[in-house]
């Protein structure tokens, strides 16, 4: 994996079971606000405006891989990489991967859809296409 973006992440305690050990589940919290991140550091604004600006209802997760390597633990430093999507049409695979000193904790593989509100459906989401402006953002990075 090439990491696109790569990010500091302080383990809090909200994170962590009573025994102070990130709960497996937040991991995956972490990993999904790196994938806004990841929009933004691509140059689209933050997710909020985007969703405005864009006509994107969001990016919903329709499938998602995780291995749990080691644990971490309330206060460790964790570094979180996340590679450039690869995109098919309306959807968009991620890969992230969460180290502590160098040594891999977790990876985990996102696929998302680009979702717009459904016209025919109040209230509906429908899939489309990534936008091309999107995809350019990430060409070659992958």
């Amino acid at each position: 994996m090439t990491p696109f973006l790569s990010r500091i992440v302080r383990i809090e305690w909200g994170q962590c079971d009573p025994a102070g050990i990130v709960y497996a589940p937040r991991f995956l919290d972490i990993c999904g606000e790196s994938t806004i991140r990841l929009f933004e550091a691509a140059g689209l604004p933050k997710k909020r405006d985007m969703l405005k600006q864009m006509q994107v209802a969001g990016f919903p997760m329709v499938d998602l891989t995780a291995r749990f390597l080691c644990p971490c633990s309330y206060g460790d430093d964790v570094t979180v990489e996340t590679a450039a999507p690869v995109f098919g049409n309306s959807s968009f695979t991620i890969d992230h991967r969460i180290s502590r000193d160098g040594q891999t904790c977790m990876e985990c593989t996102e696929k998302r859809v680009w979702t717009v509100p459904a016209a025919d459906r109040p209230g509906g989401l429908r899939a489309e296409r990534v936008p091309d402006a999107v995809r350019a953002l990430f060409a070659g990075k992958d």
